[in-house]
């Protein structure tokens, strides 16, 4: 069995979205908040991604346990499955032990995850596993996995004051040096994408606020849809 990889636009299902104080009740303020989604409205925007185009779907929820985290797991296969379509992928944010029930294609590691080898000791030959890389990481951080998302490429709230965003000319640098696929993590727009496209092309991108925590997720999955195609068509 060939493991599956992401496809080149990811969105990543987590718990917090930031909300612009726009769309409050009084509406006063510019100041953007981060507002927790309840499983029920998770549901509900990734279902809006989907519709927009969006088959790839990573699931992050660290403050849930594991039966919450399966329940939901499972609902998202679930309407991947009704997609009934081949590119579907599903990924599982460090719970290697739930892949096989939730019908996963992949678990996603991170630094205070088990190492992606160990990992695959325990998943065996079929499953992929991805590694989320930031600088000043080796190939000794990542060995034994598929692929990476690696990042922050721009500024985002949930990695301020923890790491420096790369920009895109050090994201081009390190996938062209790199002998794994990369995805572009971190702060990634529309406009940024055209950015990333100038010189060695990652192989996609990863997105939380951008898609399942944008006002309008179906139409977010579908403007970025736009402008990779663009960058791959240029």
């Amino acid at each position: 069995m060939t493991r599956r990889l992401p496809p080149p636009l990811v969105g990543l299902v987590g718990p917090w979205f930031q909300k612009s104080s726009a769309d409050s009740a009084d509406g006063k303020g510019q100041e953007s908040r981060l507002v927790k989604a309840e499983a029920h409205e998770l549901i509900a925007r990734a279902r809006s991604a989907l519709g927009g185009g969006l088959r790839g779907l990573l699931l992050r929820v660290p403050e849930l346990d594991d039966g919450a985290a399966l329940d939901l797991a499972q609902e998202l296969r679930a309407l991947l499955t009704q997609l009934d379509s081949p590119d579907t992928w599903l990924g599982l944010h460090d719970r290697p032990h739930l892949v096989a029930a939730a019908g996963a294609d992949a678990v996603h590691l991170g630094f205070r995850s088990l190492s992606p080898a160990r990992v695959r000791g325990i998943l065996g030959p079929d499953t992929a596993i991805g590694f989320s890389s930031h600088a000043g990481d080796g190939p000794q951080d990542w060995r034994g996995a598929d692929y990476l998302f690696h990042g922050p490429v721009f500024a985002t709230p949930s990695k301020t004051g923890l790491v420096e965003p790369l920009g895109a000319s050090a994201l081009r640098a390190f996938a062209a040096s790199c002998d794994l696929p990369v995805w572009a993590l971190g702060g990634i727009t529309r406009s940024g994408v055209a950015h990333l496209a100038d010189g060695f092309r990652p192989c996609g991108v990863a997105l939380l606020s951008g898609i399942i925590g944008a006002p309008d997720p179906g139409a977010a999955a579908a403007e970025m849809l736009t402008a990779l195609g663009s960058t791959t068509n240029s």
